[in-house]
């Protein structure tokens, strides 16, 4: 096991099952697997947990899109309409039900407080914040949600990229700032205020920046966004920008770096061939920005292509080799691993 072990802000393993099968899928993390995330890369790489994303896929061309993202020319990715709220409520009840087989089986434990976290980290299952990446399956007149904060989920972003009754997303697009369009709709705004009151942490980073200054208007709560990047470094639609993030260090926020190659890369391309030094770019702006208590690991795990050298659980000893090599002492590297997400959890669920 290695030390200090990661709990990471952002997965997609539970679309990766469904999309393979389903539960009877699960069976195929007890053993080195194609995707990013299984049993043995947990143990190897110090992996403790992290947010486990429901999330309403599109239906996408997903080979024109990585060409165009791979082009020299930059890129705007069209985003398809809203997914309608049955369909919606039926993925969500696919993706919660692989979540509860994944516990039942001893391989997670859904941790609904900061205790459960601590007390789950380092243990034989991982740790597991149910989250859910868009918020279409959720009634405009908030029905469905306090039922889903019963059964456990506690992280929420209002809007995947894609524009909803909700609010609007920022595209994948580069070169681009995040300033595109409107942002949150009058029910977005209930959303914000409703999870607020319930103690769902909301997390900003598919948000576009309209909407990420009405979440920080109308809610409470510190900003976070769980998988971004430094737009400084990247000047892609998705990454926050300087005024983002000093915005969420004004509320003692947290940002989770997103490990997903476009928004890595300066040339904003979706290419694996990414330079530990890249990920140190950003880190160092970040704790430039946001201060070495905010800051932390937001990966995108099995939802995107992540550099060649990362593209399992087991390698992320690499991370950490370069990290330390970087300069980054004990206590950082720790702050960067789990205990700043454990602290803004704490002050989000309070």
């Amino acid at each position: 096991m290695q030390y200090p072990l990661i709990f990471d802000g952002h997965n997609d393993l539970l679309t990766r099952l469904m999309q393979a099968g389903g539960v009877g899928a699960i069976d195929t993390l007890l053993q080195s697997s194609d995707g990013a995330i299984d049993m043995p890369g947990a143990e190897a790489g110090g992996f403790g947990g992290g947010f486990f994303a429901i999330w309403v896929p599109s239906e996408i061309d997903a080979s024109a899109n990585t060409a165009a993202m791979q082009g020299d020319d930059g890129y705007d990715m069209p985003l398809l309409p809203e997914v309608p709220m049955e369909p919606a409520r039926r993925v969500v009840e696919t993706q919660m039900a692989i979540l509860t087989a994944l516990e039942e089986h001893g391989l997670v434990r859904v941790c609904r407080n900061v205790n459960e976290l601590r007390d789950t980290l380092g243990s034989s299952a991982m740790a597991a914040i149910c989250h859910m990446e868009g918020a279409e399956a959720i009634g405009t007149d908030m029905s469905g949600l306090g039922d889903l904060y019963a059964r456990g989920l506690r992280s929420l972003g209002p809007v995947w990229s894609r524009p909803t009754r909700f609010g609007h997303g920022v595209p994948f697009r580069y070169p681009s700032g995040p300033d595109i369009g409107p942002g949150l709709t009058e029910a977005g705004q209930r959303l914000v205020t409703e999870c607020d009151r319930l103690g769902i942490m909301l997390d900003l980073s598919h948000l576009n920046e309209a909407g990420f200054w009405e979440v920080a208007r109308l809610s409470h709560r510190p900003l976070v966004a769980t998988h971004s990047a430094a737009h400084a470094v990247c000047p892609h639609a998705r990454n926050l920008t300087d005024a983002q993030l000093d915005a969420i260090a004004e509320t003692d926020g947290m940002v989770g770096l997103a490990f997903a190659c476009a928004f890595l890369r300066p040339d904003g391309k979706m290419r694996p061939d990414v330079v530990p030094d890249t990920i140190l770019r950003h880190l160092d702006h970040l704790i430039t920005r946001l201060g070495e208590d905010r800051v932390g690991f937001g990966s995108d795990f099995d939802g995107a292509l992540v550099p060649y050298w990362l593209d399992n659980i087991a390698h992320l000893t690499r991370l950490r080799r370069a990290l330390k090599d970087h300069g980054y002492d004990d206590a950082l590297m720790e702050k960067l691993c789990h205990r700043n997400w454990f602290r803004v959890l704490e002050k989000s669920w309070a």
